[in-house]
This record gives structure tokens, C-alpha cells and sequence, in this order.
């Protein structure tokens, strides 16, 4: 059988019609399929290949590591120097209080995992979420999300979860604070289409937080590792979690999560009961090298790949009639186009052109733009020229 027939047989669906391009290798920008047609990639795995795809640090990262040993043991019993240099790495590109890291093996398991911490720790259950956000679909980070379409076939979820509207202050005011363990919030609501939460509407949240002993859990599972143009989302924001989700970019090719907080915070699943939060592939040191060689060259040429410079590029570049606005920060944006433009057509005829991209799941009339951080601004120059010429053909 063709392996696109073994694909659709044997391997579980999560849609009727998934992209199907078969990829027979990746390097740098590009993808290419078995015919040998090369795709640029403008997602990056959905924010994943930071550094863009066999990234020589990487591959010698994950060779060394192989050589010397894979899996050992569950986690959090022996030491491999691999996990326990990226950690501390994590923290110390971090606020002074996020200082503890538990490696687990994807974002929804973080969010999972935090949503346990917020609860032990504070001995409260509920938790507040913003409309339209993802954190994951897990059972945990489902309940999270206040979309009918994608939970209600689901249901019952977790009780107690309050919703609230990115940047409305007020919504906050009907919740009772002593039933709520944490806020759990995105900063750019990523699947919305990229949008962005105001600075006074997060001090608040932070403030509102803090006075009421509640966690605040953010969410950086997409944002993370100089994806909005700083280290980490928050800093643009001056405020200091409580707690921080990692995923994506965190392995560097690899699946990896992390949830961040301090000492004194993530010691709750040491006692009463021990155990409190167990993982078998959790910081995986082939995983661990690397993420670790990805996001410290990542760190180290942060200069050179200009970031926020190519983000302007795209604003810049994107003016069409049918472009309504591009929000977001950094490499993490989202071309928002008129309502008239069918987004599953638009992107089967960008892929057409060569250019590998995806919509948003609570925006349909947004493409994704996320590429690695190393686009060039020619690559840049053209990927815009071929969007605004697919954008012709509905004139």
C-alpha cells in the first residue's frame, strides 16, 4: 500500500481532511516530499523548530547523548547532568523566583501538572481561564477552554472553572477569589489569532492575584524562547509569575513540557503524599540535550536573528484590501483576512506555491505565521509577495 492509504489506516485522525503532505526530509527553512518539491516552512511545527529543522547543535546533541545512555529510570530518582544543566539554564534566564522546573513530556501535560501544584498548594480547586484560549486537550487543560464545539461532547469536565474575557477588567469582580487556586492565562491568546493582552489588563490580573492568594500560571507554552522578540512573554510585561507552562520550542525538535515556579511552591509534591506528580519520560536527557543546544544558540545569536525586525518586515509587507489587520509580536503573528476568504482554500493554494501553513482553531479567517527564527528577509520578502498574489486571485 501507498504509505498516504497506510497513514489514513492505520495511524488515529483528528480531522477528515488533514494536510497529508508526505515529508520525506526537512533541513533549515524547508520541507521536502517524497517527489522532491521543497516547501518553506512558516509555522515551525506550530511554534517548535525554533532554530529551523536538523540544526547541526542539535543533531550533535542528541548523538552525544545517545552514545552515552537514553532512558534510565522514572523520573526525578538519579541525576543525568543533561536535565539538571537545562534547568538550571531555564532558571537562570528567568525571574529570581522561578527557580524550580519539572520536565514533563508536553504542554498539556504541564498545564495539567500545574493545575495539580495550584490545587495542593493552596488547598483551593477552582481556577479562572480566558474565553478562547488553548492550553491543551487533556482532560486538565479541556476544562480550561470554554468552547462548546470542542468540549461539549467531552463533558462532564473539571467543576469550578471561571471564564473571563481577555483585557475586561470588571469580569473579575463577580468571581468569589477564596474558591480559586489560579489564573491561568495566555498573554497572546495564540489560537485566537495572535492577540495580544493589554499591559494594564494584566498588571491587574497580577495584582488581583496577589492581594487574594491566588496563583497566576502562565501560559508560555508558544511564546517562549524569544518567539514574541524577549526570552519570555511575561518580561514585556513587567510582572513575575507564579508559575510558568513550557512546551513547544522547550525541546527543540523534541517533545518536551515544563512547568516553572519556585522552591517553595513545587516542594508540595514532595509530602503528603510523596509522589505528588509522577512522569516515566519526564526530562529525558536525549530530550533534555536537545533542548538545551536549541535554545542556548537560540540565546546566543539572539542579536543576529532579529526578531522583532523581521516582525515589522511582515507588518509592513502584509497591506492587501482583504488583510484586515497582523497581530501579534515577534514571530508569532497572525494575518487576519476578510470574512469572503475561505481559509481552507487560501492555504491549499499557499501550499500550491510551496509555502506550509496553518490557520488557528478559534479564527478562521487568520493563516498562521510562526516560522523559525531564522527566516531571512528574503524569505520574508517572498513568502509576503506570494500571499498578496493568492490574495489577488480573489479580486
Amino acid at each position: 500500500m501507498q504509505i498516504r492509504s497506510l497513514f489514513l489506516k492505520h495511524l488515529a485522525q483528528t480531522n477528515p481532511e488533514p494536510i497529508g503532505l508526505v515529508i520525506n526530509h526537512a533541513e533549515g527553512m524547508y520541507l521536502y516530499d517524497n517527489n522532491g518539491n521543497k516547501y518553506i516552512d512558516l509555522i515551525a511545527g506550530i511554534s517548535v523548530s525554533n532554530v529551523g529543522h536538523q540544526h547541526p547543535d542539535v543533531l550533535d546533541a542528541v548523538k552525544n547523548q545517545i552514545d552515552r545512555n537514553m532512558h534510565v529510570m522514572v523520573y526525578g530518582e538519579v541525576i543525568h547532568d543533561q536535565t539538571v544543566n537545562y534547568a538550571h539554564w531555564i532558571c537562570s534566564n528567568m525571574s529570581p523566583n522561578l527557580n524550580s522546573v519539572y520536565f514533563v513530556n508536553s504542554g498539556s501535560e504541564a498545564t495539567d501538572t500545574a493545575m495539580k501544584l495550584a490545587k495542593r498548594y493552596t488547598k483551593k480547586s477552582g481556577f479562572v481561564a480566558q474565553n478562547d484560549s488553548y492550553h491543551g486537550s487533556s482532560q486538565g487543560p479541556l476544562s480550561l477552554m470554554n468552547d462548546s464545539y470542542f468540549t461539549e461532547r467531552y463533558k462532564p469536565l473539571l467543576n469550578g472553572i471561571y471564564y473571563i474575557n481577555q483585557n475586561n477588567l470588571h469580569e473579575l469582580i463577580d468571581i468569589q477569589p477564596s474558591r480559586i487556586a489560579a489564573v491561568v492565562m495566555e498573554l497572546i491568546q495564540s489560537e485566537r489569532g495572535a492577540l495580544s493582552a493589554t499591559l494594564e489588563f494584566v498588571r491587574y490580573v497580577r495584582e488581583w492575584c496577589t492581594k487574594n492568594n491566588i496563583l497566576l500560571i502562565v501560559d508560555e507554552i508558544q511564546t517562549g524562547f524569544y518567539r514574541t522578540g524577549k526570552p519570555f512573554a511575561y518580561m514585556h510585561y513587567g510582572i513575575e509569575p507564579d508559575v510558568i507552562l513550557l512546551g513547544k520550542a522547550l525541546g527543540g525538535g523534541m517533545p518536551m513540557g515544563a512547568v516553572v515556579t519556585s522552591e517553595k511552591i513545587m516542594s508540595s509534591f514532595t509530602h503528603n503524599p510523596i509522589l505528588g506528580h509522577i512522569t516515566t519520560f519526564g526530562g529525558h536527557p536525549v530530550v533534555a540535550a536537545a533542548g538545551f543546544a536549541a535554545n542556548n544558540w537560540v540565546f546566543q545569536n539572539i542579536k543576529q536573528l532579529k526578531v522583532e525586525e523581521k516582525s515589522q518586515l511582515f507588518k509592513e509587507l502584509l497591506v492587501h484590501q482583504k488583510v484586515k489587520t497582523v497581530e501579534g509580536r515577534g514571530l508569532l503573528l497572525a494575518c487576519h483576512l476578510t470574512t469572503d476568504i475561505n481559509i481552507v482554500e487560501f492555504n491549499q493554494k499557499l501550499l500550491a506555491k510551496r509555502i506550509f501553513t496553518d490557520w488557528f482553531l478559534f479564527n478562521m479567517n487568520a493563516i498562521r505565521i510562526a516560522p523559525p527564527l531564522i527566516i531571512s528577509n528574503e524569505e520574508i520578502k517572498w513568502v509576503c509577495k506570494m500571499i498578496l498574489d493568492t490574495l489577488n486571485e480573489y479580486d
